[in-house]
Formats: structure tokens, sequence, C-alpha cells
């Protein structure tokens, strides 16, 4: 079948076209054509104004909840989230039950997705039921199909076991994701220690808790020349750190959520529970300093890190509800109404370009003769998502019904076409 996107934009410095206005026909997941007029005859003929096309968007943090919590969200639903999201592929944390630790369990999710109209790659565990005590068989599932190995949201507290965990993952040319908590200081604390938390009465989690984390997970990348990825940074020091790590030249990478972009500690003061994460929502000054560290091109990566929860597990008292934003469909938009100077080149590098790089899937660029996942978007409409038109399971995401601006246009992966609103 012959797909045929008329007049779109183009996104992607690596690609000849990057910035032109061109028509694109696609078959078979192959870009056979570029041109500026193509007349010939197609199956299918896409012609939205102002239609923008990047390579497919990559989140490279996501909790899709299956097996094991099948009622927050599945396989099925995650993938349609992110397909409405924009994303052609996304990783999926290994705190499922049971937990992503060896290589059956890479097995069923690497054939699942099969049936999926996106790419969905495991995170293999690094500790055996991510208890943090022995090393799981990381090989295994590397060679199973696991993209990259981390405990997800169970960060490794053990400094012996991580340092193992970057000189084994050596071995296969591997990367470490780490969420950066030092859970001895940040498992009692709702929310940023400061002075709201004081003001509000809830208990405090320090900036310190994530900051020694990262420092300490430097150091040992510096002992090792691994490499890793820290993920979910909420701090202005913590930043600084990592930038530091990169001028330094380590092989050391992070990502950002969009909620730690859009939101700080002051939104709490509603107590509202669709706002409680971990890490939490840091001060105005740490916001800022994200932003900038996005604006500068410090942050590699957006990352949603999707984490659904169901009704009960939110509209209950702030002090037990669990933590998490399922915000994966409202990613862009949120990215888009924060940075709307950023160039669409960097947009498509924070969504896409720079995780296929960093976990090696391959170098995708937008020219004739390649295989290729695409995402189309625009910029300028404006766009209030709803909980009618979300597909995920759970609708714990604190972005619905906010006015943002831009939308995605639909996506082409596995060699197929999904417009959204169609």
């Amino acid at each position: 079948m012959t797909i045929l996107l008329r007049q779109v934009k183009i996104a992607d410095q690596h690609s000849p076209f990057n910035g032109q206005v061109k028509d694109i026909l696609l078959q078979d997941a192959v870009l056979v054509s570029i041109q500026d007029h193509y007349d010939e005859k197609a199956d299918q003929i896409v012609d939205i104004p102002g239609t923008i096309v990047s390579t497919g968007w990559v989140d490279p943090f996501t909790n899709f909840c299956d097996p094991g919590f099948e009622h927050k969200e599945t396989l099925m639903t995650g993938a349609a989230a992110a397909q409405a999201g924009g994303f052609t592929t996304v990783f999926v944390v290994p705190n499922t039950q049971p937990v992503i630790d060896n290589k059956t369990q890479v097995n069923y999710i690497v054939q699942q997705q099969q049936h999926l109209p996106i790419h969905i790659l495991p995170i293999g565990a690094l500790s055996k039921k991510i208890e943090g005590k022995d090393l799981a068989e990381m090989i295994d599932m590397q060679q199973a199909g696991a993209v990259a190995l981390s405990d997800g949201l169970y960060p490794v507290q053990s400094t012996l076991l991580f340092l193992k965990a970057l000189q084994y993952v050596k071995t296969f040319d591997g990367v470490v994701i780490q969420m950066p908590i030092d859970k001895s200081m940040g498992t009692v604390g709702l929310m940023n220690e400061g002075i709201t938390s004081t003001q509000i009465g809830l208990p405090g989690i320090p900036a310190i808790a994530e900051e020694l984390m990262i420092a300490r997970d430097i150091e040992l990348l510096k002992y090792t020349n691994s490499k890793l990825h820290i993920t979910g940074v909420s701090t202005a020091k913590g930043i600084a750190l990592i930038e530091a790590g990169k001028k330094a030249g380590l092989a050391l990478t992070c990502s950002v959520t969009p909620y730690h972009l859009y939101f700080n500690e002051t939104d709490l003061t509603t107590y509202d529970t669709l706002l409680k994460v971990y890490p939490p929502l840091r001060t105005k000054a740490d916001q800022l300093a994200l932003q900038d560290a996005v604006q500068r091109g410090v942050v590699d990566c957006i990352s949603a890190h999707h984490q659904p929860q169901d009704w009960d597990g939110k509209t209950i008292e702030f002090e037990y509800a669990h933590a998490g934003i399922a915000c994966i469909e409202t990613t862009y938009s949120t990215i888009n109404h924060l940075f709307p100077k950023l160039k669409d080149e960097a947009i498509a590098n924070l969504l896409s370009n720079h995780a296929r790089q960093i976990f090696n899937l391959g170098k995708t660029v937008i020219q004739e003769g390649q295989n290729v996942d695409l995402t189309l978007f625009n910029r300028d409409t404006a766009n209030t998502p709803t909980k009618a038109v979300s597909k995920s399971k759970s609708v714990n995401n604190p972005f619905l019904d906010k006015a943002l601006k831009g939308q995605v246009v639909g996506t082409y992966a596995k060699g197929k076409l999904h417009l959204n609103n169609k």
C-alpha cells in the first residue's frame, strides 16, 4: 500500500531535506520518494496543512503495568495511548508482576508487542526481583531483546551492586538507566522539602536525596567508564552535576519529564493527588533550571514517565495516594506549549533522535530508501486534551482540560499509518 504525505515540513537535522516542505511517498515501511510535488497515484493521501514530519518518537521510560497490574494499563491500551501521543517506540520498565528479570519475561514483551501498532521494548531489571541484592541475568535478557537495564521505579541503592552492573553491561555495550532517589531519605516524604511543605503540613523529600544519588552514580560511571542514563531529574543541582559530567567526557545522558517542566511544588497547595510523583515536584527555581537545560541542549530526552494509577489509587488522602502521572498522550503538547521557540528539529531530537542514538536503536534518516517510523505533528493548533479522547486505561493526568498548544496528527509505524481523530 502506498501512502502519500502531501506538502509536509521535514524536521530531521540529519536529513538533506531538513526544514523543507516536500511530498513523501511511503510503501511497506520504506520511504520510497521525496519530491517537491509527487504527481503519481497513491492508495492513501494525507493532505493536512501545517503538518511537520520527524522520525518516530521514542519514550525511554514508561510503565504499561503488564503483566500483573492490567487493571491500570495493558500493553494494548498503553500502545494506543503512546500512539495517540505520537510515540512509535517505548521502553517499558521491569516493575511488573512477575518482574522482567529474566529472558522469559523479556520474551513475553517481545512477543506481545509484535501484535501491537508500535514497538514496545522491555527494560530488563538490574537486580533479581528488583530487590537490589543480586544481579539479574543481564546478558540473557539483552540477547532476548532487552533494550537497557534498570530497576525502574525502584532505583538501586547498593553502591557495590550498581558498580557491578555498570561494569557488567560493558561486555555488550549496554546502557544502565537510573531514577535518582536515595530511598533512605526519600521514602517517608510526600513532596519536596521546603517552605511549601512546611506551610501545608506535609513531610518533605529533600533535594539532596536526589543529588547525592546522581553524584554517587557519576563517580561510579567515572570509575567504570560505562554508559549511564539518568531519568526523571528534578533539581537544579542535579542537572548541573550531569552537565559537568558530560563536559568531562563521560557517556552520561539524561531525560526529564513534562510534569517537572510544567509544575512546581506550589501547585500542591490544594493537595492534588494527581501531582503526587517521585521524584517530587521541586521549587520554582528548580523548574526554571530544568527548562533552561532543555533550551541549552543539556537534556537529551523527554520521557513522560507514564505511570497509570486506577481511580482508587488517586481518589484518596494525599498521604495514601499512589505516585505517578499517566501523561504520554499529552507529552508533546506540553513541551510544545512550554518551548514554542524551539526549532522543529530540536523537538525531534528531544523526542526521537537522541534516544535512538543513546540506546543503539539504529540511526534513521528521512531520506529515500530508508526503513522509517514517522511522527506527524503540528505546532500551532490549540489543544485542550480531555478524558473523553484519552486512550489510556487510567486517567490520572493533570494535563487533561488544560489549554496547550500543538497536536499529534498521527504516526507511521510498522508500515502502517494511524491518524488521530480519524
